[in-house]
């Protein structure tokens, strides 16, 4: 059977319209820089004829959109397909009549070939980038959008705003989900794990009216699994991880302490940002990045990774680029990135422009002076607390927007704007974004507000749009959510789940739980039993065993499952793409590539668990293998099986199931798109 679940597995996930997952095998062997290496191509080699407001021959390449457009001579350029398109044919002809650029000298070697591994990886543009700068400007202040009107009784905003704007792109509304499709997406998204069986099928025979609604909320209130979901998303956006370059000789630190108390206490989003940037003891280890040893060049000076970091995490914007030289893709400068390092800076920080020094000194400031500025004269603690102020403001819009696109895209698949690091770019919905961003506001900074708005729209509650392969993500129009790959974390607590193999002790440096609410009340209470205990031991026996009697017995607190989140990553996670987090990650690859159904399906660390479970689930459930099957669909489908599913399930375990039966059964159900995909 197990022969048959490699062949399965193969099958589904080289089917990638589920999630829009391109084939490895059609990925170029070395991956393309869009803005460092083809951008200075075409601005050197095509600028002077095909952008800003020259279309010689009727060509722009302005944008990916322009270029695609073609000519008066038709199409020059097919994504995948180099060979075929004429953008490279005219470089290399020895035609004089018909060569590319007409003038001067031509192209190298090396340059064409850069030129044919970007076409054949599928002309990548980065998003928001234009050779003629657009119009468009992300505000900066807040705005508050008026509502349109209720349609057909959806009341949710989120609703009412996609109601309008799916009217006006002439786009249909996506059909509404089952109530277990809807149980099994939202467990996964609020707190990372499977519906249990007995609490799904109550939910399931629920005849009330919003229970959705009420889920949800329960589900949010459950603040520890909470915060262990939540804790992969912000060490990836932090850096922050368990183990790896810097935690030994020094040069990086953990905010691990801080930020699990933070996501379990539902510290408001404004307070976190603060504690970040201006920071104590417990958050520091943001800010700091890391120390790298040996030699480093420039933009990865602590400084200026400082710089990076607020940038990214909190702006949405891209200062790599611009902590090197001028942005190649956006309006950022290499001053500007600059004048952020030098905040945090200790001593006069030089501006170095691709890794050579300049001679200028940059001066402490920070990206948009018009809400107020940093005092360079202070000592960078004070200048800290200053940008901590300006970040946090309330006339700053651009860091609301920021977090609730991201929540957004880890809800519904895809960023309002996307990628979610390019907040330059123009949002598909303006109205949405503005609107997610002053509910924030509204709602005192609360993360958990924006996520339950979000989960009780209808939007989230309808079918998952259906992604080809080859679409083209340049034309985006909104149809509804994206099924979404489960994360590593996600794919290994449900195996923990259903097979009882979590570790039994987690290897983040933090103190599980919810934190005790009255702490003096709780202290007061243990004195009292400790004293009661006492008083019992100095009296007679008979008045002893009264007073034991009592005494209240101390009942063991049952630990919850250990989360994957919680452990250091193994090479089973890495196969499933968990981040190495010496660089900020915003997203995860979406791809299923053939080599990691390979690894998958031939790693010992997971046939280990799969085996261990099942030895687990036959000793406990082995009675039968009808409700054997029917309770492992439950849990990992959040639904009954099929008659057909229940007959070739029950006729592979057999009468009696055994271990070896079990095992192959779950190799079948995790392998299979359905289990792996949240949608």
């Amino acid at each position: 059977m197990k022969r048959l679940c490699t062949r399965v597995w193969l099958a589904a996930f080289g089917a990638s319209a589920l999630t829009g997952a391109a084939s490895a095998a059609n990925a170029p062997k070395t991956p393309v820089d869009f803005s460092h290496q083809i951008v200075p191509i075409l601005r050197e080699h095509c600028g002077e004829c095909h952008t800003g407001d020259k279309k010689k021959g009727s060509l722009s390449m302005n944008t990916r959109a322009d270029l695609l457009k073609g000519g008066e001579s038709g199409a020059v350029l097919e994504p995948g397909k180099s060979a075929k398109s004429k953008f490279i044919e005219v470089l290399i002809t020895k035609d004089d009549d018909a060569k590319m650029p007409p003038k001067g000298p031509r192209l190298s070697r090396e340059k064409v070939e850069l030129l044919r591994a970007w076409i054949d990886g599928g002309a990548q543009w980065d998003d928001g980038f234009a050779f003629k700068k657009p119009a468009y400007e992300p505000p900066l202040k807040p705005r508050r959008p008026e509502l349109p009107r209720v349609v057909r009784g959806r009341t949710n905003a989120v609703d009412r705003i996609l109601d309008a704007h799916l009217a006006r792109t002439k786009v249909k509304t996506p059909v509404a989900i089952g109530d277990g499709e809807f149980a099994r997406r939202v467990h996964l998204d609020i707190i990372g794990l499977l519906p249990e069986p007995a609490a799904l099928e109550k939910f399931l025979t629920d005849k009330s009216k919003d229970k959705r609604a009420t889920l949800v909320r329960e589900l949010l209130d459950r603040n520890v699994d909470y915060a262990e979901h939540w804790l992969s998303f912000w060490n990836d956006l932090l850096r922050n991880d368990y183990a790896g370059t810097g935690y030994v000789d020094g040069g990086r630190k953990q905010i691990t302490k801080w930020l699990y108390a933070s996501l379990v206490a539902n510290e408001p989003f404004d307070r976190f940002v603060r504690d970040l940037i201006a920071p104590n003891a417990d958050s520091e280890g943001f800010s700091r990045g890391i120390k790298w040893r040996g030699s480093a060049s420039a933009g990865q000076a602590v400084e200026v990774q400082f710089a990076q970091a607020v940038g990214q995490t909190f702006l949405g914007i891209n200062l790599k680029c611009a902590s090197c030289h001028d942005s190649f893709i956006d309006r950022w400068k290499l001053d500007e990135a600059y004048r952020l390092a030098a905040i945090i800076s200790e001593a006069p920080l030089e501006v170095h422009r691709c890794d050579k020094p300049s001679g200028r000194i940059a001066k402490p400031g920070w990206l948009f002076p018009e809400l107020g500025d940093v005092d360079a004269a202070q000592p960078p603690a004070e200048r800290l607390k200053q940008l901590a102020a300006l970040m946090t403001h309330p006339d700053n819009g651009r860091v609301p927007r920021t977090i609730v696109n991201r929540l957004w895209h880890r809800l519904m698949g895809r960023g309002i704007v996307h990628p979610v690091d390019a907040m330059q770019t123009e949002p598909w919905s303006v109205d949405l974004l503005d609107f997610l961003a002053v509910q924030l506001a509204d709602q005192k900074f609360d993360l958990k507000k924006i996520i339950e708005l979000i989960c009780t729209s209808q939007a989230y509650q309808s079918r998952a749009q259906v992604v080809a392969k080859d679409t083209d993500d340049h034309g985006y129009k909104y149809a509804g959510p994206r099924a979404k790959r489960m994360t590593a974390e996600q794919f290994l607590d449900a195996v923990w789940q259903i097979t009882g193999t979590a570790p039994a002790k987690p290897e983040a440096p933090s103190v599980r739980g919810q934190p005790d609410p009255a702490p003096k009340a709780a202290a007061a209470k243990k004195a009292d039993v400790a004293k009661k205990t006492a008083d019992a031991k100095k009296a007679e026996p008979a008045k002893k065993a009264e007073v034991v009697k009592k005494v209240p017995p101390v009942k063991p607190v049952p630990q919850p499952m250990v989360r994957a989140s919680l452990m250091k990553a193994d090479l089973l996670q890495r196969t499933l793409g968990r981040p190495n987090r010496e660089q900020i990650v915003t997203s995860r690859p979406t791809d299923l590539s053939t080599l990691t159904a390979l690894d998958l399906n031939n790693g010992q660390l997971l046939a280990d668990l799969l085996a261990r479970g099942a030895a687990k689930i036959t000793k406990e459930r082995g009675d039968s293998s009808d409700a054997l099957v029917k309770w492992l669909y439950l849990q990992a489908f959040a639904r009954a099986p099929s008659k057909n599913e229940l007959a070739v399930a029950t006729e592979a375990l057999g009468s009696k199931p055994t271990e070896q039966g079990v095992q192959d059964l779950l190799w079948a159900v995790v392998m299979t798109p359905e289990f792996q995909i949240v949608r």
